[in-house]
């Protein structure tokens, strides 16, 4: 578990960085018809930790027995307290796991419809990568709305010297 604390706490500090920049007045945009709104992508970023802490307290989520509604966040403030709040319950439940429940298994479904079925270690790393690919897709959005981009394995062609 140590290992997926180190991860969580390193990822972390750039999925902070980048929520830190989301501009409230640009909530409703996106850069393609297909794409997720502004708001709704960073909302889901913010939210992705609990997925961590699903994956190690529930043995599924099934959207017809649990509806799932992340909390609404209508600036980078309030994204930023809901991320690290989420972060911080992920990292209790962590520290407190036996390494034994990652073989255990975890389902995503609707009904009937089974999205996902890994083990829990399989969850909580889709969890990380989904972190990483959707911080991504925002650094794009903040780079089309010409916000600079901070560093986050490293510095950003905005920081470079």
């Amino acid at each position: 578990m140590q290992a997926f604390l180190n991860e969580l706490e390193h990822e972390s500090i750039g999925t902070r960085k980048m929520l830190a920049l989301v501009p409230a007045d640009k909530a409703d945009w996106k850069p393609h018809e297909k794409s997720m709104k502004l708001k709704d992508l960073a909302i889901h970023i913010a939210d992705l930790p609990t997925w961590i802490t699903l994956a190690l307290t529930t043995e599924e989520l099934d959207f017809v027995k649990s509806p799932y509604n992340p909390k609404d966040c209508n600036s980078a403030e309030e994204l930023v307290a809901y991320f690290d709040k989420n972060v911080e319950e992920a990292k209790q439940y962590l520290q407190k796991a036996k390494d034994a429940i990652l073989e255990e298994t975890w389902t995503l479904k609707n009904g009937d419809i089974v999205y996902m079925q890994l083990s829990k270690l399989d969850t909580i790393r889709h969890s990380y990568c989904q972190m990483v690919h959707h911080r991504a897709q925002l650094g794009v959005y903040l780079r089309l709305l010409n916000i600079p981009i901070p560093g986050v394995y490293g510095p950003s062609a905005d920081e470079s010297f």
